[in-house]
């Protein structure tokens, strides 16, 4: 099964009238799929065209000291920690494999592409954690067209 997220906006004032960003997303806390402690992971197939930036893509929702544990944003086509250190380039035109690996009990998050490590922190502590992927605009810098496309989607518990 393929999920294809898109947001298109005429103004980005529409954004501030309305009081948040735009949001289309899969949320995954559903069937027993939510979690608070042990080693969680998700595994999932991404696109995003080129054009779409300012967005994110993914995240583990939830944490104790913030409203999520990890976000991974595209800016120009390079994958960043919300809007921070660089986990990726190139990410436009291409299915790439994501896996997130939350050892809660450990504290931390590890992320994949293509099956290599490419970057790994520390969580923002326990909370009521989910898995979410999808296209949400991004606090700063943001396409006035968003898309991402994910399929075959699979969330793992150790």
């Amino acid at each position: 099964m393929m999920y294809h997220f898109r947001n298109v906006t005429v103004m980005k004032t529409e954004y501030i009238n309305y009081g948040s960003m735009p949001l289309t997303s899969l949320m995954i806390p559903t069937v027993g799929l939510d979690y608070s402690s042990g080693v969680w992971q998700f595994e999932g197939y991404g696109f995003v065209p080129n054009g779409t930036s300012g967005v994110t893509v993914s995240q583990i929702h939830g944490a104790a000291h913030d409203s999520s544990t990890i976000i991974l944003r595209i800016y120009d086509g390079n994958m960043r920690y919300y809007s921070g250190d660089l986990i990726a380039t190139a990410m436009y035109d291409k299915w790439f494999r994501l896996n997130l690996i939350h050892n809660v009990d450990e504290g931390t998050v590890t992320v994949f592409l293509d099956g290599v490590q490419k970057y790994k922190t520390k969580d923002r502590g326990p909370g009521d954690l989910y898995f979410k992927c999808g296209v949400y605009a991004a606090p700063r810098s943001i396409s006035y067209y968003m898309e991402s496309r994910w399929r075959d989607i699979k969330i793992y518990k150790k």
